[in-house]
């Protein structure tokens, strides 16, 4: 046998070991954490590491531009991490090669490469970041840099007067292990150090839903049914 091939079947027999998290869930829900009084999962502050000294800031009050204050108004992405964490369904596709993450909120596809291969170069800054995984045992390891300056979370749902945001050195890091038969263990790391003087995690939690398999992820555009353009909403 020759080794090329040899190495191919022992990838395969590895990958194989591998958990599939492949199925429908719920968003991630806080294990124990703050909720706020829109839809969407916002951190428990007492998770936070300490601001960085002289570093960008991480409060801003609204300005009365919505596509600075919600910039959804506007059709705008969500972002992650706080798109993730909308309470919409979200389903997970997994190969040796990709893990896909279909969200239904804003219709959010994440590809995350599987297969080591080295992250991407010359990419502008993204709403979303540009993903890499990989495997620690049982637990899939995803490490996201390359953010634009966004909002954190939903956390001026809860008070109108602040909104959390990320800077563009952002290192946001999901990790993915089975608790149960129906449960996903989701935790989060947030490494941003023109903001925080250390990175910090909070541990959330995906429950399988296979009930909604045979409605499956329902259609989401923003403009379509949109009632607030510009920030300006009618009945």
């Amino acid at each position: 046998m020759k080794a090329s091939v040899a190495f191919l079947l022992a990838v395969s027999a590895l990958q194989a070991q591998k958990p599939d998290f492949s199925g429908i869930y719920q968003w991630p829900t806080a294990v124990s954490g703050e909720h706020g009084k829109g839809s969407a999962t916002v951190f428990d502050r007492k998770y936070f590491a300490p601001l960085k000294p002289g570093g960008e800031k991480f409060i801003e009050p609204p300005t009365g531009d919505p596509r600075h204050d919600e910039p959804r108004d506007f059709c705008m992405p969500a972002g992650f991490p706080g798109g993730m964490l909308s309470a919409n369904a979200v389903r997970l596709v997994q190969n040796a090669t990709y893990l896909v993450m279909y969200h239904e909120f804003q219709n959010v596809t994440r590809m995350i490469p599987l297969d080591g291969r080295p992250r991407r170069k010359g990419l502008e800054p993204m709403y979303y970041g540009d993903p890499v995984g990989h495997w620690e045992g049982d637990t899939l390891v995803i490490e996201t840099t390359n953010f634009k300056r966004w909002s954190l979370d939903d956390y001026f749902y809860t008070n109108p007067n602040e909104s959390r945001m990320h800077s563009d050195a952002m290192t946001a890091t999901e990790r993915i292990s089975r608790k149960d038969s129906t449960t996903l263990k989701y935790q989060l790391t947030i490494d941003d150090p023109k903001v925080f003087t250390k990175a910090w995690s909070q541990e959330f939690e995906m429950k399988a839903k296979p009930e909604w398999e045979q409605m499956g992820i329902f259609e989401y555009v923003c403009e379509e049914n949109n009632r607030c353009p510009g920030g300006k909403c009618s009945k």
